[in-house]
């Protein structure tokens, strides 16, 4: 009856308003709807008092706790639930409205996370809210907001968070004490007031000496499930007794357990390496550079799990006995189950092995656990002079006027170094390059360092091109039975040098900075060339005997052509090629006078090119009949491309 009558006076209202606004009476302000409230606007104007506005729709928020009872009191161990009660302008419950919910998230979170839920039939939406952390204290409100019938609305409630003080149980272990490599669980209570904590999960950070060492496995973190964290310790060879320790943001005091762990037994050593890797060491009395009198011999222990036994007292010995200095006669395995010792040579090339042994390791059935070493090798192994052998890829190089450039080498030079027994000289041994034309080695070194006995480097073609008198100096030019530097045009001479700590050993190559053109050539015997750019005549010849000729091909500076340049007849007339021999330039060596080969360009003298033979027979019949004149040209192209013609004309007769 109260609702019908208030329904009644407010239409009254409007009509009275209606008319007085028809009749020119007083205007204001209808009224407009706001907050949590929902009251109404007041009206103004000359007219008297303004009209009644129909109160707004509203949003109340309230907490209870899990017993239902209302409470504004957050804790970890206490979380709210938050209601927020939706009603039109009519007061009436509004369903299915979206409510969202809002707070300072340094204290507190929603359940749903997304902090929205959705209106009852009664009106009501419900959200859970937690501390965001245990630690998190202090005071906060959450904000309720709702939108009904176009009209936003909100309300405030405010609540208190304390921070939650937690505990741990004793940490207790299944198995107080286990064998090598064995397992034991461990689990730990998180407790609110002395009572499991259950109201979320917590994460307990697990730690050990044994797991940090990586003697042992164990999860970093175990999340609580009703209150509890459990995980597994599982032994890995830690071999001592271990502390078990749990942590946890909100506990301010861990827990504790301590673990008896039987260390594990050994099972085999075995030997890891040798230090100089070579395994040779050097006479006393005899080091070089990177040459020692001293070997370090490394071993390694396992346990009967076949990974790594620390602790484990290891001794040596030496086979044959005396042969060198055994420097530690034992040693105590690291953390990675090793031991190490060292021998120094004494005065006598030998061999000799070093034994490592597990004492008290015997059983009824076998001796103590042992093993020896790889066999180390004592020599000089220091490089000799007569034992360096130097040599060159290339040796007629196209280098007069082409650069080789910077990726591609000319050639290659190789130095092999032995010692005075005839073994290759340590690994790393330096050897050292210099040339008076074009440059050798790298841009990081101008030599190289010997692997088994030797090593390479790169030669390019590039300046300088004309060579100085004993430039640069050089072991080559200077040292004890060393000869001057030679000047020749077009030849380059390499010097490889390397040193026993007092002696300098060297070796001398040269090669040939080849011309792109024949330019000196020799019919035969001949001791003066061929005119230039002029045929050459030759005959009569029988023209029933093929012709055999021979032509030797030189350079501008009377040095060989560039290696691999073609020789071949061309464009031939009234003839034909049974042959060219050989059909390209071959590889040529710096040689004296009387043609003997000189590697080093010590003494190079003459005309170093090569030389051809060539076959032309008379395409006339056979017994000839009528004489004929057969034409052609030699043809030579080097490797880049350049070529010469030297033309012939032959007559051939009949007998």
């Amino acid at each position: 009856m109260n609702n019908k009558n208030n329904y009644t006076r407010a239409s009254l209202a409007l009509l009275l308003a209606a008319a007085l606004s028809a009749c020119g009476g007083g205007g204001g302000n209808p009224g407009a709807t706001t907050g949590s409230g929902g009251t109404g606007g007041t009206g103004g104007g000359t007219g008297g008092s303004g009209p009644v506005v129909p109160a707004g729709p509203t949003v109340t928020t309230s907490f209870v706790n899990a017993s239902g009872q209302a409470s504004n009191s957050l804790t970890g161990a206490t979380p709210l639930t938050v209601r927020a009660v939706v009603r039109n302008q009519a007061g009436q419950p509004v369903p299915n409205a979206i409510v969202s919910f809002a707070t300072d998230p340094e204290l507190a979170v929603f359940s749903p996370s997304a902090g929205t839920s959705l209106t009852d039939a009664s009106g009501v939406a419900t959200v859970t809210l937690r501390t965001a952390s245990l630690a998190a204290g202090g005071a906060g409100k959450v904000t309720a907001t709702a939108v009904v019938a176009g009209t936003t609305v909100t309300s405030e409630a405010n609540y208190s968070v304390g921070a939650t003080a937690l505990t741990f149980s004793a940490l207790r272990l299944s198995k107080p004490s286990i064998a090598a490599y064995d397992s034991t669980d461990i689990a730990v209570d998180v407790l609110a007031n002395g009572a499991l904590y259950t109201a979320q999960g917590v994460t307990v950070r697990l730690t050990s000496a044994c797991v940090a060492a990586g003697k042992a496995t164990l999860a970093a973190t175990a999340t609580t499930t009703g209150g509890t964290a459990k995980a597994v310790y599982r032994d890995q060879g830690c071999g001592n007794n271990d502390i078990i320790t749990a942590s946890a943001d909100g506990v301010t005091t861990p827990a504790t357990a301590s673990l008896q762990i039987a260390p594990p037994a050994a099972a085999s050593v075995q030997f890891v390496s040798a230090i100089p890797d070579d395994k040779s060491i050097v006479i006393q009395g005899q080091g070089g550079i990177n040459r020692t009198e001293t070997a370090t011999l490394r071993f390694r222990v396992f346990d009967i799990f076949d990974r790594p036994l620390v602790g484990q007292r290891v001794d040596f010995s030496v086979a044959p006995e005396g042969a060198v200095t055994l420097n530690k006669l034992t040693d105590t395995t690291d953390q990675n189950g090793e031991v190490i010792t060292t021998v120094n040579s004494r005065s006598t090339p030998t061999t000799f092995r070093v034994q490592a042994t597990l004492p008290q390791t015997a059983t009824a059935s076998r001796p103590n656990i042992s093993t020896t070493s790889d066999s180390i090798v004592v020599t000089t192994g220091l490089p000799v002079q007569r034992s360096v052998s130097l040599s060159v890829g290339t040796s007629n190089l196209e280098g007069w006027n082409y650069d080789s450039g910077p990726l591609v080498p000319a050639t290659t030079f190789n130095i092999l170094l032995a010692d005075q027994f005839g073994n290759p000289v340590a690994d790393g041994t330096p050897v050292v390059f210099q040339t008076n034309m074009g440059a050798i080695g790298s841009s990081s070194r101008g030599g190289c360092n010997t692997l088994n006995g030797g090593c390479s480097v790169e030669f390019r073609t590039q300046n300088p091109r004309l060579p100085l008198p004993n430039t640069p100096v050089t072991p080559c030019n200077t040292g004890p039975g060393s000869s001057p530097d030679a000047t020749r045009r077009g030849v380059a001479t390499i010097c490889a040098s390397t040193t026993d700590g007092t002696v300098t050993q060297f070796a001398k190559s040269a090669v040939f900075f080849s011309g792109p053109y024949a330019e000196h050539v020799f019919l035969g015997d001949a001791t003066t060339a061929l005119p230039r750019n002029q045929t050459v005549a030759i005959g009569p010849v029988p023209a029933d005997v093929p012709l055999v000729f021979t032509l030797q091909l030189n350079d501008l500076n009377l040095n060989p052509m560039p290696a691999g340049s073609t020789v071949q007849v061309t464009g031939i007339a009234n003839g034909s090629v049974v042959g060219v021999v050989p059909g390209t330039v071959p590889n040529i060596l710096p040689h004296n006078a009387s043609g003997v080969d000189d590697p080093t360009g010590n003494t190079v003298a003459g005309r170093q090119g090569s030389t051809h033979r060539f076959t032309i027979s008379s395409s006339g019949t056979k017994p000839c009949t009528a004489g004929s004149v057969a034409t052609f040209d030699v043809t030579v192209t080097t490797p880049k491309g350049n070529t010469t013609l030297i033309p012939f004309r032959v007559t051939f007769s009949c007998p």
